[in-house]
């Protein structure tokens, strides 16, 4: 599907990740040889719809300037900030004056570098004349148990039924993403990720079903499952 508006992708790459125990932060670990940040532009490098890519990374950041993207596709670099929100938030700044208010973007996380191409394009191409836009997710599978709060006793048992894991890419229109986020942070409302941001703003985004294995790395076993996923993607099964 050809679509008439400019896409730009954000990536967030300001975080230290604190659940890894790691001196590095997670976007930059050793993954099947290569920074976990790189494979993750990889994917987006990679795609023709894409436009341009922004990946917003802190003033501290040591560890940008040693990676080896070669790629024609422009990386531009924008101020991460203290919370993920802030970061995209930085990165919808940074485009302003390139930006259309109706062009696609997309935002992804700098640890999820097992995004599969067929999924990213379902993404866009289910999108493309969505009046909001939405996310990639994937519905609840498991049996889902709510704690009673600060204890790990269970309170109760939550019904699965319509309940999704959001995952990212999630693609929204410049302006309407823009306008939510500034509106949510003015408020000081709760924002997890971009979707919530425009359900608070009225708005309802569709979920688009992709695949468990776009998985985000938090913990230090997830770096072994996601060079699992590679491994078997590169091998074709």
């Amino acid at each position: 599907m050809t679509i008439k508006n400019n896409i730009w992708v954000i990536i967030p790459a300001a975080g230290v990740g604190r659940r890894m125990g790691s001196a590095t932060p997670k976007q930059y670990l050793l993954l099947n040889d290569k920074p976990v940040l790189e494979h993750t532009l990889n994917i987006f490098m990679a795609h023709d719809a894409v436009s341009e890519i922004v990946v917003a990374v802190s003033k501290e950041d040591e560890y940008w300037a040693t990676l080896s993207i070669s790629n024609q596709k422009p990386v531009l670099l924008a101020e991460g900030g203290k919370e993920r929100s802030d970061s995209v938030l930085n990165g919808l700044k940074y485009i302003e004056s390139q930006a259309n208010d109706d062009d696609w973007v997309l935002v992804h996380d700098a640890a999820r570098p097992c995004l599969r191409k067929e999924d990213l394009s379902l993404l866009i191409d289910s999108l493309s004349t969505h009046s909001v836009g939405g996310i990639l997710a994937v519905p609840v599978r498991d049996t889902m148990k709510r704690a009673v709060a600060k204890t790990n006793l269970i309170n109760k048992t939550v019904d699965r039924d319509d309940l999704w894991h959001a995952l990212t890419p999630q693609m929204f229109r410049y302006k309407m993403l823009k306008d939510a986020l500034e509106m949510a942070l003015r408020k000081d409302q709760e924002i997890t990720d971009e979707a919530s941001a425009i359900e608070l703003a009225g708005f309802q985004p569709k979920l688009i079903e992709g695949h468990a294995d776009n998985i985000k790395i938090t913990r230090p076993e997830d770096l072994e499952l996601a060079a699992f996923f590679l491994r078997q993607a590169h091998s074709g099964n």
